[in-house]
């Protein structure tokens, strides 16, 4: 038995068990994840294609860690004009462990309804916005912000403009 999901914009065909590695996905690690992008279901005695997607279908999966993918060189060059970059990139992605795959909110392991481990929510391209929108939020600091006040500096150093009263005090003093 398996199914077909969509994830990231990549489609892979998954099953019960199987370590799946995806783009990364803005959940915590060992949260169970519910993707309802289904496009193909099939077992010994059926196969049900969807009309893009498999109706009342999806596939349980928990979030096993979040890692970087193996390191690719990116060599742009042109000939005869001594052109050459070399650029390195690795992948962030998370590494999901599938658990069950459903249909009707019936397991197609055991027939029987899974049992209370879904933590997560539902995973579609709307559900996911919100969730990095919160973290970028929280990444992002005031300009005056201090490691004294307990939040991290940013990475740019920025100079504290003096207030009114201390740029006059400190053109008297000179």
């Amino acid at each position: 038995m398996f199914a077909v999901i969509k994830s990231g914009g990549r489609q892979f065909k998954v099953e019960v068990g199987e370590t799946l590695e995806v783009n990364r996905l803005p959940v915590q690690e060992g949260t169970q994840i519910r993707i309802s992008e289904v496009l193909l279901l099939a077992d010994a005695n059926r196969t049900v294609i969807g009309r893009p997607l498999v109706e009342n279908a999806s596939v349980l999966a928990t979030v096993r860690q979040h890692a970087r993918g193996d390191k690719i060189v990116v060599f742009k060059y042109k000939s005869k004009k001594r052109y050459r970059r070399r650029q390195g990139h690795r992948q962030e992605i998370s590494i999901l462990t599938i658990d069950d795959i459903l249909l009707d909110g019936v397991s197609l392991v055991t027939g029987q309804t899974p049992t209370a481990a879904e933590q997560g929510t539902p995973l579609s391209g709307a559900a996911l916005q919100p969730a990095a929108e919160e973290q970028g939020a929280a990444a992002e600091t005031p300009a005056g912000a201090s490691e004294e006040e307990g939040q991290a500096r940013t990475r740019r150093r920025r100079r504290v403009r003096p207030q009114e009263g201390e740029a006059s005090q400190a053109s008297s003093e000179e």
